[in-house]
């Protein structure tokens, strides 16, 4: 038996959809990750488990790693390729590595999948193309963009394939800049879009505005601000899968009615 944590979100509803026997950690029967005590139902019989850390910080990490180990065996962590530049570039790089160590440590046996940037992060540009052709927000640097479906389907591999005491890292198959994202986006909406940079402290202030916490503004413009430029771009998924990692364009031309 499969757990699979972060069961609705971006990519592990993909590994649902992959994997329909898998067991979704379910928080309407009171399981928290948060809260290691109320777990012990649904990892009843798992043997392994598909960890998304859903929080800000490692807090409550090695009391949760704890619990799953009661239980399971084996551990597949989803992290991010920017801890390949180190866990002191910014607050969401040193959140994965500190949970990397964790997983580690865990005794469970483990397999880290490191991903790139989410393709569907650019589902946050919905609202702002349904008003006009601009896109406004941070800079970032270039990264090879990935599609979630992509992510899940090297975790499915290594779910069903276990690779202990590896890292894999899985990217797309182009390095792309924020400009050349909405450039894309624009030609699968047959729009032409425009990017326009807007300065850290501007974007700060609005996110705040917004209403959101404040600790995810600074988690969300360190990362902006201080993340470099990563040219990598791996053959993961084509190894594992047998298929080459879709294109941002091939994204986007799925998405497109998340824009109307």
């Amino acid at each position: 038996m499969i757990l699979v944590t972060g069961a609705t979100g971006n990519v592990g509803r993909e590994v649902m959809t992959q994997l329909p026997d898998a067991r979704p950690l379910d928080r309407r029967s009171g399981a928290d990750l948060a809260k290691p005590e109320t777990l012990a139902g649904s990892l009843d019989g798992v043997d392994t488990v598909f960890l998304v850390w859903p929080f800000l910080t490692a807090d409550g990490a090695d009391a949760t790693l704890d619990a799953i180990a009661q239980h399971a065996r084996r551990i597949v962590y989803l992290s991010s390729s920017a801890v390949h530049f180190g866990p002191d570039t910014d607050p969401i790089t040193r959140l994965h590595a500190d949970l990397e160590t964790a997983v580690q440590e865990s005794g469970l046996e483990w397999t880290i999948l490191r991903a790139d940037t989410f393709a569907s992060n650019a589902l946050g540009w919905a609202g702002q193309l349904r008003a006009g052709d601009v896109v406004r927000g941070p800079e970032s640097a270039p990264t090879a963009v990935i599609d979630p479906a992509d992510i899940a389907a090297t975790a499915v591999r290594v779910l069903l394939e276990p690779r202990p005491g590896t890292t894999l890292t899985v990217t797309g198959p182009e390095v792309l800049s924020r400009a050349d994202q909405v450039a894309i986006l624009g030609a699968a909406l047959e729009r032409e879009l425009t990017f326009e940079a807007t300065p850290f402290d501007q974007a700060r202030a609005q996110l705040l505005a917004d209403g959101r916490p404040a600790a995810l503004v600074e988690a969300l413009i360190g990362s902006a601000e201080r993340r470099p430029r990563s040219d990598l771009v791996t053959s993961t998924v084509q190894e594992l899968t047998g298929s080459p990692a879709r294109s941002f364009r091939e994204w986007a031309d799925g998405n497109v009615d998340a824009y109307k």
